[in-house]
Order: structure tokens, then C-alpha cells, then sequence
């Protein structure tokens, strides 16, 4: 969950080459200007570069302890095991607690949601997300993305992406392999408490649409903010088996004592 995400404190983006005056006038009178062209910063680099191992910060165990206080309240039950093992088994409880994936998915919003005051999501939908296109806040949230949310996916880094109307922009986050789906083990938790749920989020309460793109082979995934996702039935993502080692998955074969029943029932 594919969790995004504790955007209280956006950082400034570098190099910036807005630059906001008081004067009315002058904004009337300058035409706006947004580059979305190659990222100079040293320490967020392009997804294509070599991989590093990701250390985990001083913040880690706060932001890990506030995301699982609200799963717990969603869910109504906390795991014994402590970090994030623990959030692992609030996470596989909450995709069982729900009756469908619709109910799974609504859940999982409503967790992203309590996570920010409710009018810091509604000014930045009304005042930022409107700028240059959305590119401004496309670009913003893939930094804090990829700044804030390592603790849960592992090592990630803002890459350049290709956006609907063909130019190209640093609003790409590609997480190398992703610690949330290679601890689940599971497609269902992926896509239920992650992925749709996630997406969902940020285009509804944040006015930014997001495709995520999860590789179930390297678990690698890539987000593309500024691109809209394709409707359910177009999304191929959403139409793969589950992981052989998926708990899930693996109880139902046991039961059904059929090899092929490798889907898990929530995916």
C-alpha cells in the first residue's frame, strides 16, 4: 500500500524552475513554464541506475507504527507479533475480513485517508494538482514517494516516465523488488490493499491519477503519476494467478486437492 505515502511535509522540488510571486500582475503578464526534464539531484536517481541496498532511517519505525495503528482501527484486530511482521498479518486479516475485493478496497482508502488531515488532501486537490497540467503535483508526490515510503516497499527511486500526451517527465517511482508483496506473498493483498486502493486515493482525494504496474516475477513495481490506470477489465494485472508460495493459494489446493487451484481466492 502501495501506502504512499505521508505527504504532510512535501519537499521542494530540485531544481525548481517555478518561481511564485506576490505580484498579480507579473503572474498575468509571465507566461507559466514547467520542465519536465532531466532530474539533477544526488540523492534521488533514475530507476535505471544500480541498485542499492535500503537503510532503514530514524522515521522508519514511526511511519511504520502510524500506517498499522490505522489498519488495526480499520481492521478491529492487531497482530501479537511486533514491526513488520505484525503489519503483514493485519494486512492478510484485513483482505479476509471483507466480503468481496470492493469491501477490501473501500477499506484500504479509508486507511490512506486517515493518514492526513482531511483539509490538507482537499487544499492540495484545489490549489496544487491544477498546476502546469498536474505535472507539479505528479512530480511532488514521486519524490515524497519515493523519500517516505521505503520502510514499506524497500529501495525505490524517482525515474522518468512517458505521459499521456507523449512527453516525458520525472514522475515515475520505481520500487526494485517490493518488501510489501514478497512478505504478503500474495497477488490478493497486492492488488486489494494496495494497488487499487491506492490509485484510487490518489486521484479521488488528491486530483493526480496513478497507474502502479507490480512485476509478480522480480516483485518490482513501477508507479506512474500523472498516468490514468485502464479500466478493470483491460487491466491484465489483474487477471494473474497468485504466487505458488501465497498462503492463501496454498490452502485452497490442500482443501480442493486440485494442483490447478492456484488462485487465491482474493485476487
Amino acid at each position: 500500500m502501495k501506502p504512499v505515502a505521508l505527504l504532510l511535509h512535501p519537499p521542494t522540488i530540485s531544481p525548481a524552475p517555478l518561481r511564485f510571486t506576490s505580484s498579480k500582475s507579473h503572474l498575468r503578464n509571465r507566461p507559466f513554464i514547467l520542465s519536465c526534464s532531466a532530474l539533477q539531484s544526488g540523492s534521488i536517481k533514475d530507476g535505471a541506475s544500480s541498485k542499492a541496498e535500503y537503510k532503514p532511517g530514524i522515521l522508519d519505525d514511526f511511519f511504520l507504527n502510524v500506517f498499522r495503528s490505522k489498519m488495526v482501527q480499520e481492521v478491529g484486530w492487531d497482530s501479537e507479533k511486533p514491526g513488520y511482521d505484525g503489519l503483514i498479518e493485519v494486512a492478510s486479516r484485513l483482505t479476509m475480513t471483507g466480503k468481496t475485493n470492493s469491501e477490501t478496497i473501500e477499506a484500504s482508502v479509508r486507511i490512506l485517508i486517515a493518514l492526513f488531515p482531511p483539509l490538507l488532501l482537499k487544499l492540495y486537490r484545489i490549489l496544487v494538482s491544477p498546476i502546469a497540467g498536474g505535472k507539479v503535483a505528479a512530480i511532488m508526490v514521486a519524490r515524497v514517494t519515493a523519500l517516505t515510503c521505503q520502510w514499506l516497499m524497500g529501495t525505490c527511486t524517482v525515474n522518468s516516465i512517458e505521459l499521456p500526451d507523449g512527453s516525458s517527465c520525472q514522475s515515475g517511482v520505481f520500487v526494485e523488488k517490493c518488501k510489501y508483496l514478497e512478505e504478503s506473498k500474495c497477488i490478493g493483498i497486492c492488488i486489494n490493499t494496495c494497488k487499487l486502493p491506492t490509485q484510487s486515493f490518489f486521484k479521488d482525494q488528491m486530483g493526480i491519477p496513478l497507474l502502479m504496474e507490480p512485476n509478480f516475477t522480480d516483485y518490482s513495481c513501477q508507479f506512474k503519476f500523472g498516468v490514468l490506470p485502464p479500466l478493470p477489465e483491460e487491466d491484465s494485472i489483474l487477471k494473474e494467478p497468485c504466487l505458488e508460495i501465497c498462503p492463501n493459494a496454498t490452502r485452497r489446493r490442500e482443501v480442493s486437492g486440485k494442483i490447478s487451484a492456484a488462485q487465491c481466492p482474493k485476487a
